[in-house]
C-alpha cells in the first residue's frame, strides 16, 4: 500500500495536545486522522462541536462514585453476555420475590 504525506497547519500546542490524547486512546495521531478522512469520504458528513464539552455534576458525581466502586472492588465482571444475563435474571427474581 503506497501513502502519500498531507501537510496540514495547526497551533504547535494543538498538536501536541492532540497526539497526547491519540496515544492515550492507544493510536497514532496519523492513525486518527487517517479514520476521519475515510469516515469523511464514507458519510460525506462532518461531525465537531465548536463548545468545550463540560460534563454536568452529576455526570462527575457518577465517575467518581464508579470510580470509587472499582477501586474497593464493588462491581461484577461476566466472561459473557449469557454469565451477565443470567446474573441479572437472578437478580431480578430475588427483587420480585421481596429479598
Amino acid at each position: 500500500m503506497s501513502t502519500v504525506v498531507i501537510n496540514i497547519k495547526t497551533d504547535p500546542e494543538v498538536k501536541v495536545k492532540a497526539q497526547k490524547v491519540a496515544s492515550e486512546l492507544g493510536f497514532s495521531l496519523s492513525a486518527l486522522i487517517n479514520g476521519y478522512l475515510n469516515q469523511l469520504i464514507k458519510t460525506k458528513t462532518i461531525h465537531f462541536s465548536t463548545t468545550e464539552e463540560v460534563p454536568s455534576e452529576y455526570m462527575v458525581q457518577a465517575l467518581r462514585e464508579s470510580e470509587e466502586d472499582r477501586r474497593t472492588g464493588r462491581y461484577k465482571s461476566f466472561k459473557n453476555i449469557d454469565q451477565a444475563l443470567d446474573w441479572l435474571n437472578s437478580r431480578s427474581r430475588k427483587f420480585s420475590n421481596g429479598n
